[in-house]
């Protein structure tokens, strides 16, 4: 480990850099089959921005970033769930990273030293540069698969449902792949809040050319139009009724956060976002319809979507049992849509 003044790292801003070296795990990354099954070392070297001032001026250890926690969770990224790419591994070693309060950037190379090269070779090394956020303004280069839920439980709620789907249809850089079976779900409020109405619940899978945030801003203008603007959401309790909801679940194999873990939204900053959705595999009401819709989808961090349900249900026998089946509630077709 160690640390200093401006980063003098290309791409890196400003700032002191504290970094970790050689870090170590065996993972089971790679696109070979003997590569999932025998696994192999990876390692990693960070770099992380952040402002060693007032850690410098107090000598106290909650005044600065725990380097020994973000070795942990590096280490936890390269032995755990696989990937066929580096540069996916390398993306996510960054964001977690980037989930220690303080960081403001890093530097993160991933070494590969067993890789399948045919010749004779040292190692196999992916650099990235990412400061927080980085990822989710980034617009593909070509359009990725994309999960979304829906949920009403006001109003014409099938109604809400349906006119949802239309709208993600008819939104630029959006295409409806596919939709679930319409499940109705109990509402879950807080202890001692006034009974809610039954939710509506759906998946949606699209086709989307837009950037995560971009996905986000069109889901939140599909609520606005059914009623649901910034400043109804503002002034809803949590886990209130609602006329629609509209949650970005996954974009592709991304795992990434505009926030450190635990930390307020940034007051006038840009719309805050987490993907996959921080509860997605703890709710039932999109584990069940996802896994009937497509069940061999990935949730990142958490694997199949039928992997994810059947370990909700292990873990709490009774998750599912407030999940309904509504076969009279249908939701447009991709034919059918514009």
């Amino acid at each position: 480990m160690s640390a200093g003044a401006p980063s003098g790292l290309p791409g890196l801003p400003e700032g002191d850099v504290v970094s970790l070296r050689g870090l170590r795990a065996r993972g089971r990354h790679g696109v070979l089959d003997a590569e999932r099954v025998l696994g192999q070392v990876f390692s990693a070297d960070v770099d992380l921005v952040l402002d060693t001032r007032t850690a410098g001026a107090t000598d106290d250890l909650s005044d600065a970033v725990d380097y020994s926690r973000v070795a942990l969770d590096v280490v936890a990224v390269l032995a755990g769930e696989p990937v066929d790419l580096l540069e996916v591994l390398v993306g996510r070693v960054a964001e977690a990273c980037l989930a220690h309060a303080g960081v403001q950037a890093v530097a993160v190379a991933v070494h590969k030293p067993q890789a399948p090269v045919a010749v004779p070779f040292d190692d196999v090394v992916v650099r990235v540069v990412r400061r927080r956020g980085q990822l989710l303004d980034t617009v593909p280069a070509r359009p990725v698969d994309a999960v979304v839920a829906l949920g009403a439980n006001l109003g014409d709620r099938a109604g809400s449902l349906a006119s949802a789907v239309r709208a993600l249809a008819a939104a630029e850089g959006l295409e409806v792949v596919s939709c679930s079976e319409v499940v109705e779900t109990d509402a879950v409020g807080l202890p001692g809040s006034a009974p809610q109405p039954d939710y509506l619940n759906a998946v949606v899978r699209l086709r989307c050319a837009l950037s995560p945030r971009q996905l986000l801003l069109a889901c939140r203008a599909v609520e606005a139009a059914h009623g649901r603007d910034a400043a109804v959401r503002a002034a809803e309790p949590r886990w209130g009724a609602r006329a629609l909801d509209v949650d970005v679940l996954a974009y592709g194999v991304l795992v990434a956060s505009d926030e450190p873990a635990g930390a307020p939204p940034a007051a006038g900053g840009p719309q805050p976002l987490t993907v996959p959705h921080p509860r997605a595999a703890q709710r039932a009401f999109v584990l069940v319809p996802w896994a009937g819709l497509a069940p061999d989808d990935g949730l990142p961090g958490a694997g199949r979507v039928a992997d994810a349900l059947a370990a909700l249900t292990a873990a709490d026998p009774g998750a599912a049992a407030g999940v309904r089946a509504r076969p009279d509630v249908r939701l447009p077709a991709p034919g059918e849509l514009p």
